[in-house]
């Protein structure tokens, strides 16, 4: 009989598999799609006042900077809001005067794909970068 049943079985879990390029092909879009929420470009040529303005935005939001480095461009943080929040920054030159800044947030150790707390974060910086540019204070 356990012959007979998985000569029967056998197709059903033929039908289960899945392509592997058709999985590697989704996680990447999935990838890119993340890498674009987690990315801004800022019009600025100074990466020392960009990191400052991450660190006070982050601040802001209510993060605790653990680590802050300017000459990398890096500033990691952790939010203890009834959760554990981390979230890292950096700061890239992209030209002369284009500045990249890529968070990448985790929760309790789990990578953040949701959009919100990136859109949070940016509009929060894009408002600061704004200030500082003007001269608003």
């Amino acid at each position: 009989w356990g012959l007979f049943v998985i000569v029967l079985m056998a197709p059903l879990f033929g039908a289960c598999q899945t392509n592997s390029k058709d999985q590697i092909l989704a996680t990447d879009k999935s990838q890119v799609a993340l890498r674009a929420v987690q990315t801004r470009v800022f019009e600025t040529s100074d990466s020392n006042k960009t990191v400052r303005t991450v660190i006070a935005t982050l601040q802001d939001l209510g993060f605790v900077v653990d680590k802050a480095d300017e000459k990398l461009g890096t500033v990691s943080a952790t939010k203890l809001d009834g959760f554990a929040m981390r979230m890292t920054v950096t700061v890239r030159s992209r030209g002369a005067k284009v500045m990249a800044v890529r968070a990448s947030a985790q929760y309790d150790l789990v990578a953040v794909s949701d959009a919100k707390p990136y859109q949070q974060f940016f509009n929060a910086m894009e408002q600061a970068m704004f200030l500082k540019a003007n001269k608003v204070h």
